[in-house]
């Protein structure tokens, strides 16, 4: 395995950046100091004042793989991932067929062991009546257990009380819970199909997913943690109101109870719908711009603990369909960064910032061994970007197999240069090394 040294680099690290050498060396980071010798290493990459964060690790994304992989699949998504300096990812369970038993999980497992670019893990999924095989999932080899208590996309919907009580009082490991009211959802629905017939307009999808529904269901998921015990991660939350739910008053390794938020919550609002269209039509959807700017509040102030993608590609025929018909989700990898750092430019969030939140705190909040931080004897996993070379999203560029994005057309204000996964270049200048360096995470269970 190839020794690769970076000398030059501003790196943003544990709440500081400062100019140091990098050196890693078999998959790991061997040397962080102020000056290396060149001659520890076979390659010396100058990076001119460039910026060198800890790869980001991304807490929820949908690559489609088994059964759905016409529109994406492990390998096209992990190099896009790669390309946007992701080198960590967790799958969701609704593939198909969904991720209910010990050997279907696993499945996916070797999958990624053969095509994944990025380091993997997958969580295992809860359904109505399959409690016997989540207690069976080994806490240091998975991620955490989804839990679906909305209807999604694959509708693994957990709505039965009796069931529900049943994981958050047995589970030990992390529950990750998608939220939203089924039947609340159902009653809007009917109403605007009434008005509307099956012409609803893309602008009313977030008064079907209504505030209601979404804090109905969180403040359930909340409740059941806290009488049970249980650690509780509430995804992708979407309204101001939910943030209310969340404490900042103790550190996070202390927290039970936690939150992630996503990048299309935090740059999009209803206002977008008009140019955009079901292209942006998410579960749980994109609200008003008062709620973005909320939860952009909520993270800064640490009532929300991570930052994600909710990546879930769809083609691009089945997201121009009407309302009903038109999946919700879409592709965010490769953006996520550029995204971060355009907030950034802005003024809204420090590098500090996005670096704790898109990666130290996902390493914290899973426990993830050995990876997160870029620091001596940890997983050389990390991404150099140039904050000064600007990115325009196109359709030639767009690596997710899908092959569209809502940010094309978009220009970035800067640009990722090299991703490293376990020491070794996946993505370099534009280009993909395309060989399998990723490997399955583990956690301290």
């Amino acid at each position: 395995m190839k020794t690769t040294l970076i000398v030059n680099a501003n790196i943003v690290n544990e709440g500081r950046i400062q100019q140091l050498d990098v050196l890693m060396k078999n998959g790991r980071f061997e040397k962080i100091t102020s000056q290396i010798n060149p001659e520890e290493a076979d390659e010396v990459i100058d990076a001119n004042g460039k910026y060198l964060l800890p790869g980001l690790i991304d807490d929820q994304v949908h690559f489609r793989e088994p059964g759905l992989t016409h529109k994406a699949n492990i390998f096209t998504e992990s190099r896009a991932a790669v390309a946007g300096g992701i080198t960590s990812f967790m799958e969701m369970p609704n593939t198909v067929p969904n991720a209910l038993t010990q050997e279907l999980l696993e499945d996916k497992y070797q999958i990624a062991a053969k095509n994944s670019l990025a380091n993997y893990s997958f969580f295992m999924g809860a359904s109505n009546d399959n409690i016997e095989e989540v207690l069976k999932t080994d806490a240091s080899k998975v991620c955490g257990v989804k839990v679906f208590m909305g209807s999604s996309t694959g509708n693994m919907l957990v709505d039965n009380e009796d069931t529900l009580n049943n994981i958050f009082s047995k589970v030990p490991m992390l529950i990750a819970t998608h939220c939203e009211d089924e039947a609340t959802i159902r009653a809007n629905t009917a109403k605007f199909k009434e008005q509307y017939g099956e012409d609803v307009p893309i602008e009313m999808h977030p008064i079907i997913r209504s505030e209601e529904a979404c804090y109905l269901s969180s403040s359930l998921a909340v409740k059941l943690a806290k009488q049970h015990g249980s650690r509780l991660h509430v995804l992708h939350i979407s309204t101001g109101k939910e943030t209310e739910l969340f404490d900042n008053s103790i550190p996070l390794e202390q927290k039970k109870i936690t939150a992630e938020a996503c990048l299309h919550h935090l740059w999009f609002s209803d206002e977008d719908y008009k140019e955009k269209g079901t292209l942006i039509k998410w579960n749980p959807a994109v609200k008003t711009a008062q709620d973005r700017d909320t939860i952009f509040q909520a993270l800064l102030d640490d009532k929300i603990d991570v930052l994600a993608t909710d990546h879930a590609p769809h083609t691009l025929e089945e997201k121009q369909n009407k309302y009903f018909s038109a999946p919700s989700g879409g592709p965010l990898v490769q953006h996520n960064l550029l995204a971060l750092i355009e907030f950034y430019k802005q003024g809204k969030i420090s590098l500090e910032k996005i670096v704790e939140k898109a990666s130290h705190n996902v390493a914290k909040l899973f426990r993830i061994v050995d990876r997160g931080f870029i620091r001596e004897g940890y997983h050389a996993d990390c991404v150099l970007v140039d904050l000064d070379t600007a990115y325009t999203v196109s359709k030639e560029n767009i690596l997710a197999k899908c092959k569209w994005s809502p940010f094309e057309g978009h220009t970035f204000p800067a640009s990722v240069v090299t991703t490293f996964i376990n020491g070794n270049k996946a993505y370099d200048n534009g280009q993909i090394i395309e060989h399998g360096v990723g490997e399955r995470m583990a956690f301290k269970a």
